[in-house]
């Protein structure tokens, strides 16, 4: 999730832990560990491709936080303002505020590495976009009713009302990807649609419209869905690639890290003379937020090219349609036109 909503989550498991020991201060306590884990994103783990997969690795690992968390529980209990809490309360805030930070980023589709070092599967249920408002929210009233000293009574209250309506709208979001992932998987047989791969995640900012994709052997359907549609409403748009491409990089290490990490739901498409590995699961297509120059095509040969991350993210100006299209399927949100 953003880090907005990460400082938020955090400021409220902070208060939950430690808010009867420290007042406010334990809201800044949460906010500060609630952000820690994604300070990962200021190491270089070697290029583009290696940032990109080893992000939410060691840093949002349950096993390395519960590792950590009476160590640096030992640390902060030193300090004068601490010792009111003990060193056993200290280490569970510690761990609930860290371990919730990245059980919520296992609800968007990135992949969260919760098990690592014992395994790196990166775990992603995609039931919530990146931002999601409707999650968000409760938890921002609640930072900011939390602020005020005159609400002193009714604060505890407050903060556990907004984990508990933050907590049901994650709810809500696992019934409607199931009820989405019913709908287009019955829309695909109907279609006589055979897939190799298949996820779905939300569109901007909501969980009443869903983006799909489908892969299959020469390429990817992109597919949208709402809440409200039929089965024949489920519109359908097929995209060639040339995923073959990659037969000619196998050496490459970071062909695998590519193909492991994104589950299979890959495009390679060609650029003039050059070749690019595109994530389907993230943004739309032509406009994928995580694409990588992986070759390029010289001397009627295909040759490996450095791997940089291209700068291709979607167009906001496109957003409104979004909601529009929650309630209209005639809506196109499609910027590519289809081969």
């Amino acid at each position: 999730m953003d880090s907005v909503t990460q400082i938020l989550l955090g400021s409220a498991v902070g208060y939950a832990t430690l808010g009867s020991k420290l007042g406010r201060k334990s809201l800044l306590v949460g906010a500060g560990f609630g952000t820690l884990p994604d300070l990962d994103v200021l190491i270089n783990f070697g290029g583009d491709v290696e940032n990109f997969v080893y992000h939410r690795s060691f840093s949002h690992s349950l096993i390395i936080q519960l590792l950590l968390s009476p160590f640096i529980a030992w640390l902060i209990a030193k300090m004068h303002w601490a010792k009111s809490v003990s060193l056993v309360r200290w280490s569970v805030a510690i761990f609930l505020i860290m371990g919730t930070h990245a059980l919520l980023d296992t609800f968007t589709v990135y992949g969260t590495q919760l098990l690592w070092p014992l395994s790196n599967y990166p775990f992603g249920i995609s039931s919530v976009f990146i931002i999601d408002p409707m999650y968000s929210m409760p938890l921002l009233f609640a930072f900011i009713a939390l602020c005020f000293t005159r609400l002193h009574p009714y604060t505890t209250k407050i903060n556990s009302a907004a984990l508990v309506f933050s907590s049901l709208y994650l709810t809500w979001s696992l019934a409607a990807k199931w009820h989405i992932d019913h709908k287009i998987q019955y829309a695909l047989t109907q279609n006589m649609i055979a897939f190799k791969q298949f996820e779905s995640t939300p569109s901007p900012f909501n969980t009443l419209l869903w983006r799909a994709v489908a892969t299959t052997e020469q390429g990817h359907y992109e597919i949208y869905a709402s809440i409200f549609d039929s089965t024949d409403e489920v519109s359908f748009r097929f995209y060639k690639t040339q995923n073959h491409i990659l037969e000619d990089l196998t050496e490459d290490h970071r062909v695998p890290l590519l193909q492991n990490f994104t589950k299979g739901l890959y495009g390679v498409y060609q650029q003039n003379q050059t070749y690019i590995f595109s994530d389907l699961r993230m943004g739309l297509e032509g406009f994928y937020v995580f694409s990588f120059e992986i070759a390029k095509h010289s001397e009627s040969r295909i040759k490996p090219s450095d791997f940089k991350q291209q700068q291709n993210r979607p167009p906001l100006s496109r957003t409104s349609l979004v909601f529009d299209r929650i309630t209209d399927p005639g809506v196109n949100l499609s910027l590519i036109k289809t081969d």
